[in-house]
């Protein structure tokens, strides 16, 4: 192990000599401790070493929450490699172009998605299955071995080591793959542990999908107190209710419509959620006023982070300032520049900048976007907004040059959804935009021209565009116009689109 560094295999290990006997993950009916839990990830890193898994190779997993899925991350801490987790919401296009970014030594996926895999173009990769073990499947338990390899063997893993490969959304409408740090998310977990004051006693109710950045965020703020997860394959409103109630659900993240649909459940089991202290997202104030009143003893935090900066970068209760994003948390620098990266003055908008330790370690094989992203030693989130006297954050959209929509938290690129409509033979031109929604907070809304002679109903145009790319990612608004504004130079006026059409 590295002299000067911490990892994640660190943590794992010294949280089972601390918190040993303690409760590290619930799943299922099933209880691991966080003494199980370090034995758990030896014998699967023991199995991926004799599969051939070396520093810095890749590890995906297709699949949905599960211990498994929480095991791969501890044995990949362990031996340097580096967890690809796909997002199961994508289509067999999009999958495929993820596991050919990655070019993984193993695949391990859940009998659900295996149709997701591509059957060609797999000769590098061992694939290994959750469910039935069916050639060229091979079943997961074969991995789990009896550990031999003496701890100073292990290969030495410095904690700015690339941990996880999250795939973003791209301005340019193919994913790209930031590359985050043991070091980025032990940073960011720290200070979410220290924000919330998170002790052993903390449960954190994993109701995100761990390929998101949100969920692994939760989890390892939570594991770093020495708490316990417990971890859901679905958002299931009444179960959570129970599970909160009954098991000491304490924190949680969510995006809409999550904790509107969770306060229902809870007025229908007659619940008051007495446990439930830390909730963490994006919503919108009508809701966040319900968990005031409902929830007394809970808070909801507003932050603002990217999967680039490995979490939040800014961090306040929601009552402190109300619409804002928070302030910088303890170990980041975050500013306001103008187009010439010089600093603005308080009040001043202009596009939001990071540096500091959970800065990601850049896009995978994306050079170029690395040089522009990460230049001048900043991180450039291509989000605009401003400081205010006090230090707080607030949030003034997209810039220009990404313009990107959230429904439901998820990333969603216009040039993404672009690519996939103009594939229709119908189609001359579209402009895709975000426009609110008062279930999602924002949704997909294309604004299209058809070639002359052509028909087409926006249904079909929303199905046909949902067989392409993931199925949040369609549109769920369609126009159909008989031309689009130009700007300069003949090219299209997105602005003057978006103000046209921005309503939903």
């Amino acid at each position: 192990m590295s002299l000067r560094s911490f990892t994640l295999y660190d943590a794992i290990n010294r949280n089972a000599r601390l918190y040993g006997t303690k409760t590290a993950f619930l799943f299922d009916g099933q209880r691991v401790t966080h003494a199980n839990y370090a034995e758990r990830t030896a014998r699967l890193a023991a199995g991926l070493v004799a599969a051939g898994v070396c520093l810095g190779d890749r590890v995906a997993i297709l699949a949905p929450n599960s211990l498994e899925y929480l095991d791969l991350f501890g044995a990949a801490a362990c031996l340097g490699a580096i967890v690809v987790p796909i997002n199961w919401r994508l289509s067999a296009e999009e999958v495929a172009y993820v596991i050919e970014d990655v070019a993984p030594k193993v695949l391990i996926a859940a009998d659900e998605f295996k149709a997701l895999v591509p059957q060609e173009g797999m000769a590098g990769t061992l694939r290994y299955s959750l469910g039935a073990a069916l050639a060229p499947w091979q079943s997961v338990s074969e991995l789990y071995l009896e550990r031999d390899t003496p701890m100073a063997d292990l290969p030495d893993v410095a904690d700015d080591s690339g941990f996880v490969i999250i795939h973003t959304a791209a301005v340019g409408g193919r994913p790209r793959g930031a590359l985050l740090s043991h070091r980025g998310l032990i940073a960011a977990s720290l200070q979410t542990q220290l924000a919330w004051h998170l002790t052993a006693a903390d449960v954190n109710l994993g109701v995100l999908p761990l390929f998101h950045v949100a969920a692994i965020g939760f989890l390892l703020a939570t594991q770093q107190a020495g708490g316990a997860t417990l971890l859901m394959t679905r958002f299931d409103p009444p179960s959570l209710v129970k599970h909160i109630d009954e098991d000491g659900g304490s924190l949680i993240g969510t995006f809409p419509p999550m904790l509107g649909a969770l306060l229902d459940a809870a007025a229908a089991q007659g619940s008051a959620l007495a446990r439930l202290r830390v909730v963490s997202g994006i919503d919108v104030p009508e809701t966040i006023a319900r968990l005031r009143t409902t929830c007394p003893q809970a808070t909801f935090w507003s932050a603002y982070g990217q999967t680039e900066t490995s979490g939040s970068v800014s961090l306040a209760p929601f009552d402190e300032r109300p619409g804002s994003a928070g302030r910088a948390t303890a170990l980041n620098t975050v500013a306001v520049v103008d187009e010439l990266d010089r600093p603005l003055p308080t009040g001043a908008t202009g596009e939001i900048v990071v540096r500091g330790p959970m800065v990601f370690q850049g896009y995978w094989r994306c050079e170029v976007d690395n040089a522009f992203t990460l230049r001048n030693s900043w991180h450039h989130t291509g989000d605009m907004g401003r400081i205010d006297a006090e230090g707080y954050l607030w949030y003034s959209g997209r810039s220009p040059a990404k313009e990107l929509i959230k429904p439901g938290g998820e990333n969603v690129y216009p040039a993404e959804v672009e690519r996939a409509i103009l594939e229709h033979p119908a189609l001359a031109q579209v402009v895709v935009i975000g426009v609110p929604d008062v279930q999602w907070g924002e949704a997909v809304k294309a604004v299209c021209v058809l070639k002359a002679g052509h028909a087409l109903s926006a249904e079909d145009l929303i199905e046909f565009v949902g067989g392409r790319i993931a199925r949040y990612k369609k549109p769920k608004h369609v126009v159909f116009v008989s031309a689009l504004p130009l700007g300069s130079a003949d090219s299209i006026d997105r602005a003057a689109v978006k103000a046209a059409h921005g309503g939903a």
